[in-house]
């Protein structure tokens, strides 16, 4: 009976909205009368809206989300008693390979065509990368001690809990315990409704045509037209423009419910088809994703590549960091090989875009302008349309199929 009651992905339907709107109404009175936050009553409507979207049909994700929350909330505190004493770094490793096991059979599992349902989860890779961060900071000494309330309110925020923004613990712990005053707060609101109908113009409308009316057609006419020809081009250009608004508008609606329970949850795109070079691209794409690589994965691999000399040049230590980074992208996508492609792809434009920037160093006298600058711009956007078209799995479709 239980699996004939509907349940609703976040952000998906527009009467999830309604819904927020008439919980949030009384929290935002509040906070606006008495410039305080309203804990028990947060926490009553993450359960509702956890309800919402794992219970009913999806009970078994709610399931599979309970014992996530579990595993994960009694390895950071076992972690954290033991950091107080201890700094083993054969433990720290097993914490991170332990937090990132649950993951990492949701992504090898399906590969086999082996499938456990009270693992995975929506959202599952988010939680995953908030987790591993907890236990990073603690052993880096930043986070020395924590409520483990806290903790499991800042996995379970539940605007953000699906696809991100990932926010960070010490950032979200502040605000949570720390109500913004009554201008900043109605500043916040006016933000945060600003940006939900951004996000309907981005995914609703744009997305919707882009996703559902245009695309199939798209697809179909480049796999009968094959790889090179106009057909696949204009694929391209319509599946990365698609993916662009309609994960922006994602983003937004994560980003603009937050602004109205008075968070200031972290953007995730700023403008990244105007980027001039593929670093900028990262820098303005995904942002917290792309952030949370570089200052958890590749600037540690870098210390350690270079810390232990395993190579002459840090340029090759460098390109060596940007493949490791890239290849663990690839995979955290998914088994698949066009998404590992899609990683060596980045991996190798990033390392050309440092061979180029280094050549220029050496080279002052040539040009840098407006029109150079315009010239960058427009190579860039095709070199990530190029990569959105191997990560789109069309060429799996038109090579393997």
């Amino acid at each position: 009976m239980i699996d004939q009651i509907p349940s609703l992905i976040p952000y998906a339907n527009p009467i999830y909205f309604a819904y927020v709107l008439i919980a949030l109404i009384p929290l935002i009175a509040y906070m606006l009368w008495k410039e305080k936050r309203l804990p028990w009553y947060q926490s009553i409507v993450t359960l509702v809206f956890l309800y919402i979207s794992f219970g009913g049909s999806s009970w078994k994700q709610g399931v599979a989300l309970i014992l996530y929350v579990v595993w994960q909330t009694v390895l950071v505190a076992l972690y954290q008693k033991y950091r107080q004493k201890h700094n083993q770094s054969g433990v720290f490793y097993a914490s991170i390979i332990l937090a990132i096991l649950p993951l990492f059979l949701t992504k090898l599992f399906p590969v086999f065509d082996f499938h456990i349902s009270f693992i995975g989860f929506l959202g599952i890779s988010y939680l995953t990368f908030k987790s591993v961060q907890v236990i990073i900071e603690f052993r880096d000494g930043v986070l020395k001690t924590y409520k483990i309330w806290d903790y499991i309110r800042f996995l379970l925020f539940f605007p953000t809990i699906s696809s991100g923004p990932i926010d960070r613990f010490r950032r979200f712990q502040k605000e949570l315990h720390n109500a913004p005053l009554r201008s900043d707060y109605a500043d916040l609101l006016k933000l945060g409704v600003h940006r939900i109908f951004i996000g309907f113009l981005y995914k609703f409308i744009i997305g919707y045509y882009l996703g559902t009316l245009a695309l199939p057609h798209l697809e179909k006419a480049a796999l009968d037209g094959g790889l090179l020809s106009w057909q696949m081009l204009l694929y391209m250009y319509g599946y990365s423009l698609f993916l662009f608004f309609d994960f922006a508008g994602y983003s937004l609606f994560a980003v603009g419910v937050s602004n109205l329970m008075g968070y200031k949850t972290p953007m995730n795109f700023n403008k990244p088809f105007a980027s001039w070079n593929i670093k900028e691209f990262w820098n303005r794409w995904h942002i917290s994703l792309s952030t949370w690589f570089r200052d958890y994965v590749y600037m540690r691999l870098m210390f350690l590549l270079v810390k232990k000399k395993l190579f002459k040049s840090r340029v090759v230590a460098s390109n060596i960091g940007y493949f490791g980074l890239f290849l663990l992208m690839g995979f955290w996508h998914g088994f698949t090989w066009f998404y590992i492609l899609y990683g060596v792809f980045h991996a190798t434009a990033i390392c050309v875009n440092d061979w180029w920037l280094r050549l220029k160093k050496k080279h002052k006298n040539w040009p840098s302008n407006k029109w150079t600058h315009a010239l960058a711009v427009v190579v860039t956007f095709h070199v990530v349309c190029a990569s959105f078209l191997i990560f789109s799995g069309i060429l799996d479709k038109l090579f393997f199929n």
